[in-house]
């Protein structure tokens, strides 16, 4: 049974950094493409990132390019979001989530797109 833990959120300035965390297990971690979303409260869950099974390709919304990284080490089954210059609309619980299908590319943005979903940890960027 394939789970995702996520950790690394927290209460942080406008400008600072965090480093969110998301441990998988239950399956081979890297064969499969990843991916972050995140809901603020009141809002539909929304596409932050995402990379692809062997970590080689990305894609980004809009919102963060430039400003989060996504990145995974398959040896030791986690991904990775690099996040920075935080702002006030970047607070919301984060998700990581992973899919069915193997051998995936980055181009997965959309919330059906993935099977399997982590609880989420909390994001708060305080102005």
């Amino acid at each position: 049974q394939v789970q995702l833990v996520e950790s690394g959120g927290g209460l942080v300035q406008a400008g600072g950094s965090l480093r969110l965390s998301c441990a998988a297990s239950g399956r081979t971690f890297s064969s499969y493409a990843m991916g972050w979303f995140r809901q603020a409260p009141g809002k539909e869950r929304e596409f932050v990132a995402a990379i692809s099974w062997s970590g080689g390709s990305t894609r980004y919304a809009d919102s963060v390019k430039g400003r989060f990284t996504i990145s995974r080490d398959n040896a030791k089954n986690t991904l990775y979001l690099q996040m920075n210059s935080l702002k006030p609309e970047d607070t919301a619980v984060y998700y990581c989530a992973t899919v069915t299908r193997k051998f995936s590319g980055p181009d997965l943005y959309r919330v059906g797109e993935y099977d399997y979903w982590g609880q989420g940890t909390q994001v708060t960027v305080s102005s």
